[in-house]
């Protein structure tokens, strides 16, 4: 059953895949109850809005995982992203509730704001989760490339009050009780020495690290310290599961491994898993393998607590 709902996901995707350079939409399925463009910040910016999908026949309260599309926090967007059109429909199929987010890009606010927003979404879905049948006690989150990132900062910096922020809803807990990170960036300043020999730059400052952080990341060196995940590690933060492809050109696979040792030194749950010949957000990771370890990792920590 959960490979077949698994290749129905992917086809999703595929069949509504790219039209004109467009990234295909989410396409939850049949009988999803969908709530859109749900503002997270009352009178805020545009972007600070999120898509609320939930299963409609799973008992409530249903788990619930945020997800952030991945687009160098330059681009990008909740309803139409490549990777997200076939997670989601995995995911509800797994009896997840499900809140895809947008928050404001670079061009938008430099560094922190990408995490000032996600973490006012998670304060707001909190605040609100009552009213649509949400267990917030039991939330996860899944992200890729920047949105891997940001799901990283998410799960190591609870209670960092630099990173959490003030935007929004501001009594509500910014903690999630379990991370699964596709090939995110965790070490800004390590990256062009990890690079692969045809693979890209990330000091000089036009890169999408340094546009994030509004200057030349090797000249912004405590800027950067403050943006990567691995600088907040420690014995309390969520369980994690990593995902990078060893053939990534875009983020070095090592960036996810920094991640992973940290969180070992730290004593955290955390299991990195290396995608040989993948590459950056390639077929590899569409797959029923990787939809399934996905899910199962959510349900031992949101639905069956327990150990890796």
């Amino acid at each position: 059953m959960r490979s077949t709902f698994l290749t129905v996901a992917l086809m999703l995707a595929v069949v509504s895949g790219p039209v004109q350079g467009q990234s295909p939409p989410v396409i939850p399925p049949e009988g999803t109850l969908v709530h859109r463009d749900l503002a997270y910040v009352a009178n805020g910016h545009e972007r600070q809005a999120l898509d609320l999908y939930l299963p409609a026949s799973a008992p409530r309260p249903i788990p619930l995982i945020v997800v952030i599309y991945g687009g160098a926090w330059r681009s990008g967007d909740k309803a139409a992203d490549p990777v997200l059109a076939w997670g989601v429909p995995v995911l509800i199929h797994a009896g997840y509730a499900v809140a895809s987010l947008n928050h404001r890009n670079s061009q938008h606010g430099e560094f922190p704001a990408p995490i000032h927003d996600v973490k006012a979404a998670v304060r707001w879905l909190r605040a609100n989760g009552d009213s649509y049948g949400l267990n917030t006690g039991s939330l996860g989150a899944w992200g890729q490339s920047s949105g891997g990132h940001l799901v990283s900062l998410l799960g190591t910096s609870a209670g960092v009050s630099e990173m959490d922020g003030s935007t929004g809803v501001s009594d509500q807990s910014t903690r999630v009780q379990a991370v699964v990170a596709w090939y995110p960036p965790t070490d800004f300043l390590q990256m062009d020495a990890q690079r692969l020999p045809t693979g890209s730059f990330h000091n000089p400052p036009d890169s999408p690290e340094s546009l994030l952080l509004g200057g030349a990341i090797q000249n912004v060196r405590a800027a950067a310290t403050a943006a990567n995940p691995i600088t907040y590690v420690s014995g309390d933060d969520a369980p994690f599961l990593i995902q990078h492809g060893d053939r990534d050109r875009q983020v070095p696979y090592q960036q996810g491994e920094l991640l992973h040792q940290a969180l070992t030194r730290a004593g955290v749950e955390t299991r990195f898993h290396l995608l040989s010949g993948a590459g950056h957000g390639t077929s590899e990771f569409l797959t029923d393998q990787i939809g399934q370890t996905m899910v199962e990792f959510f349900d031992r920590h949101l639905k069956r607590p327990g150990r890796l």
